[in-house]
């Protein structure tokens, strides 16, 4: 018994079982998990080894270079770079996109690092495997308050923590912009001179002071009790009274007379972080890999509304990032545009097929909408707007298999056969055509499953989605749609018959491109090689940015500048930011409207209103001196560089994001010349530094540079390129001390002396700990006269020994010399990374095209053994879709079985194939005339327009081969089949571009390119189905008229 005639003869329980599946799925969408991005798997680790006081080229010869060919080992190596500098090493391990299951990876990497790690030389510390790179912190608040300390920001933020790991839905909580604290011992040379006391001594005298230290045990009575000395420090007072023994008198003194005591924070300031211009502590959010975004959104609102009850006046939490919004505002989007569409459908069908059957089919919609994501949550697939688009994309494609069923039946009963027969014959009949038509299309979707690179993964739900929609469709096209016939069907009172003079302009085009079938196959042949000339007229961008209300910005200063140096500038451009968010003085209008904080200066910029209501920024958190977390999945944090600071600028309309970006960068370019900042929007998919990159690889570190800087030149000569750039950076100044071993001998000095006594006049030697409560203090020993030394101040500097002081100057020499703060190297290479900005109006593609013939031309010349790979978009590009091309024979390959099985026929799958390309012509040029441009995503909706074509072809050459069985001759049999499935096709095609009108309208520069390629080729299509496929039939198959 067929699954029609269960269905039909158990109605009840069949309907009973369609509602209770229905209601699941309704369920399910309330509950599965939701996201911005489907996301993708980070296939990166890093491997950090410290080496304190080396120099760039010591680390890469003593610590980068074992590592790295240890590193090298690895098969499943896509490519390691590596960064050596000032007494650190770190490698960053790529993995190529094949693989998936990282961790027994990860786990040899360790033990390949390990290995390596016994070779090292002393004085390097161990290897530290950092595979956590995937984890996204979607949310991060920040703590500030005006008049609180870093301790009390601290203190809260961790009383914080504590309360959010007690939430279900989060997984880590990390804190950015902690100070470390510090008691600090000053002492002056001169006055320890007079107790005949060198700092040296005094450091060791008080490293023996405070400890923590087992005393053993002691047997009493049956007992065993351990012995536990009170050796360490309880109270800053006990730190100031300790008695310190005199080595030359033996006489004892108390250590306030000997140093001055302090409280206070690290020097120089450890990577801090500003909200709002204020000192702040912010906490970042991860949530398990499982979770519901909105969840925990909720979670944390309601969290966080509690706790800041008991904070104490001015002390406030604000929100950095917040992506639950986002997801819940993106999938809002969506899911309104996805409604949208499923109402216009719902019309179209009422309309076209009288409301009996336009109720049929139109039912057919949400239950296989809501049936499709009862799956998805099943496998594991959430909403997303990837996959909430393949919704949109697949509902044109749906109903097809419904008003093909429907209307079959519908015929049948007309012809007067019984309603239950009637659907059971139709269901019989078109079971295994709509199977493959359903198949074909999802095979069109399969390359984008298959692909094996970060686009795939982040894409792959597209076919995923869609074939699941297709074949819920196909099974309620068996099941419920014949159940709806046979209750709400009724015989028409009159059939109309087609007449002769109908659709005879359709006749009479059709008959004389077929009397000049030759003619009209050149024409389209033409037609289709001048479409693809045409695309060098349209805009090539891999993925448009996000259309988030927030931006990014990177600010590097010349390479060497201190970190407070660098507080100094960004101090600076947070005040401009104030003035951002202020009105404008000038009218009084709201140009720019301040958000959550005071009113602070007033707007002089003259910044046009735009009738936005909240114009202007919301607020913003700088991380001064790296990245700060993973905030997006796109975003990859950059290790600490004193030069560097990353800014997250909130805004009330991502439509301002331009303008604002704008003023930024060239307020910074005109206060700070000397500095380099990056405005940019939130990325799509996958991270790209530098749109348009050039990496310069060599064995010979000189020829590298002097090829590096021609490139740098030629880059910013090109127009549309801007803030041209390396990642080694300019050459920083280094002291270097040359210590005389003789004279230093004489003197009674060892190496460890010298270094002892400069890290404890210029940095501060570290002594022990002191605990307060669960935090530990360290005590550090420092000279109070520390200071921005010059060269002859350095040489004054005393060095300590038993045997009395000597100055530096008398063993040994300063020297300055120039040195690569950063030595990058890729696969073992030198690697220099050259990259370059976009101006406005720009693509990377442009800007490529411009420099690619010149290093072609120009490598020819190069030294041997130097050489180029361009990165950036390019190479971004290059990777996704050739994973995705790679795997378009496959599927080709699939669609012709299909085809061909149904037919029977070579050559029928050979003309519905022909159509594929020339429907191109139709694509090329609603982009044209959309002002729009070709990325990854119109190269998805162009194999997505591929199945929809093919579909069309099919119901068109069923219907010929229908049409020859009765008896027409093959011309009146393409005329006659043109006539009949003319309807069904033209509305497949108005339901699926109606259906995509709202995701052309809202979805974003994203997916409007994509909605754009898959109507205007649509449109395009149909005509081709309905003219173009018959004229090949009659080449194929010597039609004769």
């Amino acid at each position: 018994m067929s699954m029609t005639a269960f269905s039909l003869n158990n109605s009840r329980i069949t309907l009973l079982i369609i509602a209770v599946l229905t209601f699941l799925g309704i369920q399910a969408y309330n509950t599965i998990p939701e996201a911005y991005d489907p996301g993708f798997t980070i296939r990166n680790a890093q491997v950090i080894t410290q080496f304190p006081g080396a120099s760039p080229k010591r680390v890469e010869d003593l610590v980068t270079d074992p590592l790295e060919k240890a590193v090298l080992e690895l098969a499943e190596l896509d490519y390691v770079k590596s960064q050596s500098k000032n007494g650190v090493s770190i490698l960053t391990v790529a993995i190529k996109e094949d693989y998936s299951d990282l961790q027994p990876i990860w786990d040899k990497l360790r033990r390949k690092i390990e290995r390596a790690a016994s070779t090292l030389p002393e004085g390097v510390g161990a290897p530290v495997v950092n595979d956590e790179f995937g984890d996204v912190y979607g949310i991060v608040l920040a703590i500030h308050g005006e008049g609180f300390s870093y301790r009390e920001l601290k203190q809260t933020a961790e009383d914080l923590r504590s309360g959010l790991f007690l939430l279900d839905v989060v997984a880590k909580v990390d804190l950015h912009g902690v100070q470390q604290e510090q008691i600090k011992l000053k002492f002056d040379a001169n006055a320890l001179t007079a107790y005949d006391l060198t700092p040296n001594q005094l450091a060791d005298i008080l490293s023996k002071q405070n400890i923590v230290l087992s005393g053993g045990s002691v047997v009493f009575g049956q007992e065993r009790l351990p012995i536990e000395p009170s050796g360490n420090y309880n109270t800053p007072d006990e730190v100031k009274g300790t008695l310190v023994t005199l080595p030359s008198s033996g006489k004892t003194v108390r250590l306030d007379s000997l140093v001055t005591l302090e409280s206070g924070y690290e020097f120089p300031i450890n990577n801090p972080v500003y909200f709002n211009g204020k000192p702040s502590v912010n906490v970042a959010i991860a949530m398990v890999e499982t979770g519901n975004n909105v969840r925990l959104g909720e979670q944390v609102d309601a969290y966080v509304e509690q706790f800041t009850r008991q904070l104490p006046i001015g002390l406030e939490i604000s929100k950095v990032n917040f992506a639950p919004k986002e997801v819940e505002d993106k999938v809002n989007q969506f899911v309104s545009s996805l409604v949208q569409s499923m109402t216009v459908v719902g019309l179209v069908m009422f309309i076209f097929l009288g409301w009996r059957t336009g109720l049929i089919v139109s039912l057919l919609v949400p239950v296989s909408m809501l049936l499709t994501i009862l799956v998805m949550s099943q496998i594991g697939v959430g909403l997303d707007q990837i996959s909430l688009a393949a919704l949109i994309i697949a509902l044109g494609m749906l109903v097809d298999n419904g008003i093909v069923m429907s209307e079959n039946i519908l015929v049948r009963i007309n012809q007067g056969v019984s309603k239950k027969t009637a659907a059971i014959e139709s269901a019989n009949e078109l079971k295994l055509p709509l199977l493959t038509s359903s198949l074909t299309t999802s095979a069109a979707f399969l390359p984008i499953f298959l692909a094996k690179s970060t686009m795939g993964e982040y894409t792959g739900a597209l076919f995923v989605v869609v074939t699941i929609t297709l074949l819920t469709s196909w099974l309620l096209s068996l099941v419920m749609i014949p159940l709806l016939c046979v209750l709400l069907l009724k015989p028409t009172k009159q059939v109309k018959q087609q007449s002769p003079t109908q659709l005879a302009w359709y006749a009479n085009l059709l008959t004389t491109l077929i009397r000049f079938r030759w003619l009209t196959v050149v024409a389209m042949l033409v037609a289709t090689v001048f479409t693809f000339h045409a695309m060098k007229w349209l805009p090539n961008i891999f993925f448009p940015p996000s259309e988030r209300a927030f931006f990014k910005m990177e600010v590097t200063m010349p390479m060497g500048t201190s970190i407070e140096h660098n507080q100094a500038m960004v101090a600076d451009i947070e005040q401009y930011l104030l003035t951002l968010k202020a009105k404008d003085a000038s009218d009084g209008k709201p140009s720019i409207t301040v958000s959550d904080v005071n009113d602070e200066g007033s707007n002089k910029l003259g910044i046009k209103n735009t009738g936005i209501k909240n114009q202007g920024i919301k607020n913003w958190s700088v991380y001064v001196g790296y990245g700060g977390p993973r905030y997006v999945l796109p975003h990859s944090s950059r290790t600490s560089s004193p030069e560097y600071s990353f800014w997250i600028i909130n805004t009330h309309d991502y439509r301002d994001n331009p303008e604002l970006m704008q003023r930024i960068e060239s307020y910074v370019n005109e206060h700070h010349p000397d500095a380099i900042a990056t405005t940019r929007l939130i990325e799509n998919g996958a991270a790209i530094l530098n749109p348009v990159e050039i990496r310069l690889n060599g064995l010979d570190q000189d020829k590298v540079f002097a090829i590096t800087q021609e490139i740098k030149a030629k880059l910013a000569s090109i127009d549309g390129l801007k803030d041209i750039s390396d990642d080694w950076g300019q050459k920083t100044k280094t002291i270097r001390i040359v210590i005389d071993q003789q004279k230093a001998a004489l003197a009674g000095v060892s190496n460890r002396d010298i270094a002892l006594s400069l890290q404890t006049s210029l940095v501060g030697k570290t002594l022990s700990e002191f605990r307060d409560g669960i935090l530990s203090i360290p005590i550090v020993l420092s000279n109070e006269e520390r200071e921005e030394l010059n060269v002859e101040q350095i040489l004054a500097l005393p060095i300590y020994t038993p045997a009395g002081d000597v100055t530096l100057a008398h063993i040994a020499d300063v020297d300055i010399v120039w040195q690569n703060a950063k030595i990058y190297r890729r696969n073992s290479y030198k690697s220099v990374t050259i990259g370059a900005q976009l101006g406005p109006g720009y693509t990377a593609s442009e800007g490529l095209n411009a420099i690619l013939p010149w290093l072609e031309a120009e490598s020819g010349n190069w030294p041997s053994g130097v050489f180029f790979e361009l990165g950036g978009e390019f190479e971004k590009s290059e990777k996704s879709t050739g994973s995705i091309s790679e795997n378009l024979p496959l599927a080709l390959f699939v669609i012709i079985g299909l085809l061909v099985a149904q037919f029977n026929s070579f050559r029928k799958p050979i003309i519905i194939l022909s159509t594929i390309p020339i429907a191109f012509v139709g694509v090329v040029a609603g982009l044209l005339i959309g002002k729009s441009f070709f990325g990854f995503m119109t190269f998805l909706g162009v194999i997505s327009l591929a199945g929809i074509v093919i579909n069309n072809a099919i119901v068109l050459l069923e219907q010929v081969d229908i049409e020859i069985a009765s008896g027409k001759r093959a011309i009146d049999a393409l005329i006659a089949a043109g006539k009949r499935r003319m309807k069904p096709i033209l509305l497949t095609t108005l339901t699926t571009v109606l259906g995509m009108i709202p995701l052309l309208i809202t979805g974003g520069a994203m997916w409007q390119t994509m909605a754009i390629a898959i109507v205007a080729g649509l449109i395009f299509s149909t005509v081709l189905t309905l003219i173009f496929v018959p004229v090949l039939y009659s080449v194929f198959y010597r039609v004769k008229i």
